[in-house]
C-alpha cells in the first residue's frame, strides 16, 4: 500500500532536505506550504505532488488533510504553526510529526495527548536533531540508572544554524533560559549554569540553554531535574549573564524585526560539504540520590543531515507500525535504537 503523507513547509531549508531524503528513499510525499510559486518550483524539480494552503483556519487545513495519513511539519517558528496543524490533524485523524526544538510546542503537544489518543493518532514533535539523539541518549542512560534524579544532556557542533533555527533562537532570547526543576519547567537566567564538559572532542566550557529536552526527556525518563548544555566561551557566558536584567528588550517587536532581518541576510544554511565536515558530539550524564553517576558520549551525523534522515525514518515507521494514539517522544515511539542509525564510528 502506498504511504499517504505530507511535508508541510517543504521549501524551507530543512523541509527541502527532508523532501530530498524522502525522494532518495523512493517515497512520494505531498509537498505543501503557503507560498505556491516557490512550492510549485521545488515540487516540479523533485517530480513530487504539491498542495498550496496556509494554516489560518483549522477547518480548511482539515479539508487539505482528508486524504493524508501523516504530516511532517517543517514550517517554523513552530510556535506559530504547530497548534493549528495539530488540531487539524486530530480532527482529520492524521498523524503529526514536526522538527521543533521549542519547549512550549512540546508541552502543548503533550497537553493534547488525550485528544490524540481519542482520534487514534500519534503526536510526535521533535522528529529531527531536535530531539532524536539527545532523547535516545536520555533513554539509554535511564535504562542504566532507573532511580536517577538528575539528567544533564548536551551537544557540540561547529555547524552553522539555518535561518529558521536562528530565528527561533532570537524569539526565545527575551524569555531567558529554562530547566526542569523538581518535575516542573522553570524559567532561569540566560547562561544559568556553566561548567566544563567533554562532549566527545575534549573538555570545553559549556552553559545551559532552553533546549527541547527540558520538556521531552522528562516524558521519556520521568527524571525530575533536567538541564541541557552547549559549548560557550567564558566571555559569552559573562555577556549573556550581563544581559539578564535587560533581556525583555528582546521581546520588543522592532528588536525582533531587526535581528531577524540580519539573519535573513545570511545564507540559508550549511551546504552538503559543510554538513559532512561537521558531525555532532552528543553527551549525557545521569545521577541518583546516592551520588552515583553514568555518562554517555556519541558522535552522530550533522544535525541537519540527521534531521532529514530522522524525520523520514520516523514518518515511515509511524505509518508502517501502528501505535496507540497519544503524545510520543522519538525514543518512546521508535525505541532508543533509533540513535544507532546516526552514530559515526571512528
Amino acid at each position: 500500500m502506498a504511504l499517504r503523507w505530507m511535508i508541510y513547509g517543504a521549501y524551507g531549508y530543512s523541509g527541502k532536505l527532508i523532501a530530498r531524503q524522502a525522494k532518495k528513499r523512493g517515497y512520494s510525499p505531498i509537498l505543501a506550504g503557503r507560498n505556491g510559486v516557490t512550492l510549485a518550483e521545488f515540487a516540479r524539480h523533485l517530480e513530487l505532488p504539491f498542495r498550496e494552503f496556509s494554516l489560518q483556519d483549522v477547518n480548511s487545513i482539515k479539508q487539505q488533510l482528508a486524504d493524508v495519513d501523516l504530516v511532517v511539519n517543517c514550517a517554523g517558528p513552530f510556535s506559530h504553526t504547530a497548534a493549528p496543524l495539530m488540531h487539524a490533524c486530530i480532527a482529520s485523524k492524521t498523524h503529526y510529526l514536526d522538527i521543533t526544538g521549542e519547549i512550549d510546542v512540546f508541552e502543548y503537544a503533550h497537553s493534547l495527548s488525550a485528544k490524540a489518543a481519542e482520534a487514534g493518532i500519534v503526536l510526535c514533535p521533535g522528529a529531527g536533531f531536535d530531539v532524536i539523539p539527545t532523547d535516545c541518549v536520555a533513554a539509554r542512560l535511564n535504562a542504566q540508572m532507573p532511580d536517577a534524579t538528575h539528567l544533564a544532556l548536551g551537544f557540540d557542533s561547529a555547524s552553522r544554524m539555518s535561518r529558521g533555527t536562528a530565528k527561533t533562537s532570537v524569539e526565545r532570547l527575551g524569555q531567558g533560559g529554562a530547566a526542569r526543576i523538581n518535575g516542573t519547567i522553570e524559567t532561569v537566567p540566560l547562561a544559568w549554569k556553566a561548567r566544563e564538559i567533554d562532549f566527545g572532542a575534549g573538555k570545553k566550557m559549556a552553559m545551559t540553554i532552553p533546549w527541547g529536552d527540558v520538556a521531552t526527556a522528562y516524558y521519556t525518563t520521568e527524571i525530575p531535574n533536567i538541564e541541557v548544555y552547549i559549548p560557550a566561551s567564558p566571555r559569552l557566558v559573562k555577556r549573556l549573564r550581563r544581559l539578564n536584567p535587560f533581556r525583555r528588550v528582546f521581546n520588543w517587536q522592532w528588536v525582533q524585526r531587526k535581528l531577524k532581518a540580519k539573519i535573513e541576510a545570511n545564507s540559508e544554511g550549511p551546504d552538503s560539504k559543510e554538513r559532512d565536515r561537521n558531525p555532532t558530539y552528543v553527551w549525557g550524564e545521569i545521577r541518583n540520590a546516592r551520588g552515583e553517576h553514568r555518562e554517555m558520549r556519541v558522535k552522530v551525523k550533522n544535525g541537519y543531515s540527521l534531521t532529514a534522515e530522522g524525520a523520514v525514518e520516523l514518518a515511515v515507521y509511524t505509518l508502517e507500525h501502528p501505535h496507540p494514539g497519544g503524545f510520543y517522544t522519538p525514543s518512546r515511539l521508535y525505541g532508543a535504537k533509533l540513535l544507532d542509525k546516526y552514530i559515526i564510528k571512528s
